[in-house]
């Protein structure tokens, strides 16, 4: 009961550090109330500040991609107990993003800037509706089995751990990553678009759809022919392309939206 317990509190731990890194990010891209945010001024040489943004950014994808794999997680669960899998998971991807926060450097120079003021109303519309659209996916995938939560609390109250069980909701009827396609719409909705704001969300997109490769090619494995189905059925982040595949258009197909 006391193992399960201290596994209880560090599944506990780890969710408090992904909310906190969670509310950082949106006002780090936002550029509210935090000390470091996404926009500034150049301190420094544009070479070394691109250098250290890079650098940055491939922690956080690195270790965001290669600990959400099959071969990662059989040889990790060898050494961790398995009910701390996804905590530890979600404690290293906060880790990275807290470590990005924390380091970023702006570059200055205005990409874009949108004054007039229903325009900017907009952006910021579109800003919020893709925060809100990544919490609430999260819900509907099963919030607290994407963020480790629920494998720690069923062993300590007796409960076998099942896994989540295949589901499209709404929003997965529409596109298969809906989650993804919130966080393109937090990262590119800005009435003020500098250049460090633009190297970040180029490469959080391109890190994106690398990521659904590899995240539709696990799923497929899987689940098989139900998830294949699924794919051709549904697109992948833009709606409707699967309907005008029916008359002649694009006819690429997409996969199902998983957990990272």
């Amino acid at each position: 009961m006391l193992r399960h317990l201290l596994l209880f509190a560090y599944g506990l731990c780890c969710y408090v550090v992904f909310l906190v890194a969670f509310l950082y990010a949106v006002a780090f891209v936002g550029g509210w109330f935090v000390p470091r945010q996404l926009d500034g001024a150049l301190a420094g040489s544009m070479a070394g500040a691109l250098l250290i943004d890079a650098a940055l950014l491939t922690v956080f994808a690195l270790q965001h991609s290669i600990m959400a794999r099959r071969w990662f997680k059989e040889r990790w669960t060898q050494l961790i107990p398995w009910v701390i899998e996804r905590s530890t998971y979600v404690l290293c991807a906060s880790a990275a993003l807290l470590l990005l926060f924390w380091q970023w450097r702006p570059l200055g120079i205005a990409i874009w800037t949108v004054e007039n003021p229903i325009g900017r109303s907009v952006l910021w519309l579109l800003f919020a509706l893709g925060w809100g659209t990544v919490l609430v996916m999260t819900f509907l995938i099963n919030h607290f089995d994407l963020f480790g939560l629920r494998q720690v609390w069923l062993p300590l109250i007796g409960r076998p751990y099942k896994p989540v069980a295949f589901r499209t909701p709404l929003p997965y009827r529409i596109v298969r990553h809906p989650l993804y396609l919130g966080f393109l719409l937090a990262f590119w909705s800005t009435p003020h678009m500098t250049l460090a704001h633009l190297v970040f969300a180029l490469a959080t997109t391109g890190y994106i759809l690398v990521g659904i490769h590899f995240e539709e090619r696990d799923l497929l494995s899987e689940h098989g022919a139900r998830y294949a189905e699924y794919r051709h059925r549904v697109p992948m982040l833009l709606p409707g392309r699967r309907r005008m595949a029916a008359t002649g258009g694009d006819t690429t197909n997409a996969g199902l939206r998983g957990h990272p």
